[in-house]
């Protein structure tokens, strides 16, 4: 059995490990080989075991990548550059994990909401990262204390009454929390 959080070993690999260790035992203890063909058959016999801790290191990742993730990013700065930074990770994160494989979610309070309003510099991007399946919240506390309403604001994203108090429900669903 594997270690917790290694992978398993298929036990085909495992027996035809063993035999190849077996044949390499018996090849060594024969007089009539070489010093040359001992060093080739271990390079060999490194060379398999090698290649059996590669491969369930790719399953272990494979794994990693079918496990369903969540992370929410905080925005409440109103300068571009963040927002801009937490879109990038956004997709970073989509691209590394796949896009079906992860739930990402942008929560905008405070002077971030100025970036979700029709026509602000970052809505091009905004509209990218939705279409590709990350849910854009915005704090409607912060709206009603700038006379906003979701008339004013880009289309297709979606709204929370207090920005803070559904990062803290994120985060006990189990939700990654990143400000970037």
């Amino acid at each position: 059995m594997a270690a917790p959080g290694q992978g398993k070993v298929n036990p085909l690999r495992l027996a035809a490990l063993s035999l190849f260790a077996t044949s390499l035992i018996i090849a060594a203890m024969n007089t009539q080989i070489t010093s040359r063909m001992r060093h080739g058959l271990a390079a060999l016999f490194i060379l398999f075991a090698v290649g059996i801790n590669v491969s369930t290191a790719g399953e272990r990742i494979s794994h990693a990548a079918r496990k369903m993730h969540k992370v929410i990013f905080q925005v409440s700065d109103g300068d571009p550059r963040k927002w801009n930074l937490a879109l990038i990770n956004a997709k970073n994160v989509q691209a590394e994990l796949g896009k079906d494989n992860v739930a990402i979610e942008i929560v905008a309070y405070g002077p971030a909401i100025d970036m979700l309003r029709i026509e602000s510099e970052v809505e091009p991007r905004v509209d990218e990262a939705i279409r590709n399946g990350v849910k854009v919240v915005a704090c409607e506390n912060t709206m009603h204390g700038l006379h906003l309403t979701s008339a004013d604001m880009l289309p297709h994203i979606h709204y929370t009454r207090t920005g803070v108090v559904y990062l803290m429900e994120k985060q006990e669903q189990g939700y990654a929390y990143i400000r970037p």
